[in-house]
């Protein structure tokens, strides 16, 4: 009944093909990639990584239409996403969840890879980008915990930027310089929010895409019961 539609899909591919060869980029990076034998459930945790931060940016645009970024309207702003909008609480839910599963799943992938060996020559860089990349995955939790502007995250922030206090010379600088000032205020509120939905996520896509990259050019390490030759 649709044969039409197919026929008109398949010339569409066929059209784009013979301009940028996807074909032969699908069937060599996805459809025919080659992996190393003997693969099991630890090495799916890179992968579901991936796809966590994929919706954690999905939801987290849904939520910057309805979030006002203010001291006087961030939390009426989420008790309305909560409360009024159709799915907000489903949305806002999400993503706050999936911030907890994000740094549990990265923990889980990085302890596969230290177990497994797989940080060893030559896949040093892979493994330094990761290490970054569950570094940005703190910030961005925690730059995210103040934006809802209740007392909890109010305090607990509060108490978070202040560890740095105590470091010789630098310290209370470090905490002026996160807080915008001597205690926590608006300018914390919009710094927090820069960080979190521009600057940290931006590095981070970068990171994740050269992170993909070494991967694809190293290739996926082989288990370690498995052929010397398959760990190259």
């Amino acid at each position: 009944m649709f044969s039409w539609l197919s026929d008109l899909i398949d010339r569409f591919i066929d059209w784009v093909h013979y301009r940028t060869g996807i074909k032969d980029i699908v069937k060599e990076q996805i459809t025919e990639y080659r992996v190393p034998p003997k693969l099991n459930k630890w090495y799916s945790l890179g992968g579901l990584s991936l796809f966590i931060f994929g919706l954690q940016l999905v939801t987290g645009v849904l939520l910057l239409a309805y979030y006002v970024p203010s001291t006087e309207s961030a939390f009426s702003s989420i008790q309305r996403i909560m409360l009024e909008i159709p799915y907000g609480w489903l949305v806002r839910l999400s993503h706050a969840a999936g911030s907890h599963m994000m740094i549990i799943i990265i923990l889980l992938h990085m302890v596969s890879v230290i177990f497994m060996g797989s940080y060893k020559k030559p896949r040093e860089m892979t493994w330094l980008s990761g290490c970054a990349l569950i570094l940005l995955t703190l910030a961005i939790c925690f730059t995210g915990y103040l934006l809802p502007w209740s007392q909890l995250s109010y305090w607990a922030t509060t108490v978070a930027t202040s560890i740095p206090e105590p470091i010789p010379v630098i310290g209370p600088f470090l905490v002026k310089l996160v807080r915008g000032g001597d205690h926590i205020n608006p300018d914390t509120l919009n710094r927090f929010f820069a960080l979190h939905v521009i600057v940290i996520p931006a590095v981070m896509l970068a990171l994740v895409g050269f992170h993909l990259f070494l991967v694809r050019v190293l290739g996926i390490s082989g288990s370690p019961d498995s052929k010397p030759e398959d760990q190259e």
